[in-house]
């Protein structure tokens, strides 16, 4: 076996070149606004009429400042449905322990109500 290994080119490691890059957004940010603003004032020159790849450039652009601008809701009224649906759970565990069984039926009864008047009314 060591015969036939002598004509076969023997496995060696393999090279990368691994190239660090940095990612600055903020420079990149402001190139992007830079030379939007200069396609603009060509634009408005009349030098350079728009292309498709622009606009997509400008959509996405919308996409990613809107993003930023969205804002999870902490709102008074997600406070109020939370303090509404914790006050509802415990006063049904306070009654659940109360009368037992009883509370629990007219709980089953009492959603399929709510639910009708819901839609319903729209």
């Amino acid at each position: 076996m060591k015969f036939l290994s002598l004509f076969t080119k023997a496995p060696q490691h393999q090279r990368f070149a691994y190239r660090p890059r940095f990612y600055d957004e903020q420079k990149e940010e402001m190139q992007e606004r830079e030379n939007r603003i200069r396609k603009e004032v060509e634009r408005e020159r009349g030098i350079v009429n728009e292309t498709q790849g622009e606009h997509r450039s400008r959509i996405a652009g919308s996409f990613h400042a809107a993003r930023r601008r969205n804002k999870p809701t902490t709102g008074a009224n997600v406070v109020m449905i939370r303090l509404g649906v914790l006050l509802f759970l415990s006063i049904f565990i306070i009654a659940f322990l109360q009368w037992g069984k009883p509370v629990l039926y007219s709980l089953f009864l009492f959603i399929p109500v709510y639910i009708y008047l819901k839609f319903k009314s729209k």
